[in-house]
């Protein structure tokens, strides 16, 4: 299964090695700039938007279940911790923000950074979290 994003506001799951088309979401208003698999839940997607929110897929449901909205500029990458209760964005606003979707509310913004966040990653079955930002550093945050 491959997933993509495109300039029309969709993403789409392909089937490999046919080639066809499985599903298509759509739901954010601006370009998708990411998206990542629930580490469990195989039916489950996060993605990330040009639009600064990042939106929770279920494919049983054929649609978003869920919008996070709290970043102020677009948010470049997305990713969820290994227990599948977090989401991580990094975004256009120097900002990177933990997500609690069992609550559906930001847990932790973590600010440091001088510019852009463009990844975040959780270090596997850790609250260790890294970002990468367009000023040139790498950061390492507990996120308890």
């Amino acid at each position: 299964i491959v997933v993509t994003g495109s300039d029309d506001h969709l993403w789409k799951m392909w089937a490999l090695p046919d080639g066809n088309i499985i599903m298509t979401g759509e739901g954010h208003t601006d370009w998708l700039s990411g998206c990542c698999f629930h580490p469990r839940l195989v039916q489950t997607l996060v993605t990330s938007s040009g639009d600064t929110t990042v939106q929770i897929w279920d494919f049983s449901k054929r649609g978003c279940i869920l919008t996070l909205e709290g970043h102020a500029r677009t948010v470049w990458h997305c990713s969820w911790h290994s227990c599948g209760d977090f989401v991580a964005s990094a975004s256009m606003d120097n900002t990177s923000k933990i997500w609690d979707v069992n609550s559906e509310r930001c847990r932790y913004t973590m600010c440091g950074h001088k510019d852009s966040v463009n990844s975040i990653e959780f270090l596997p079955f850790s609250n260790t979290v890294l970002t990468s930002s367009a000023d040139k550093t790498l950061s390492l945050w507990d996120a308890r």
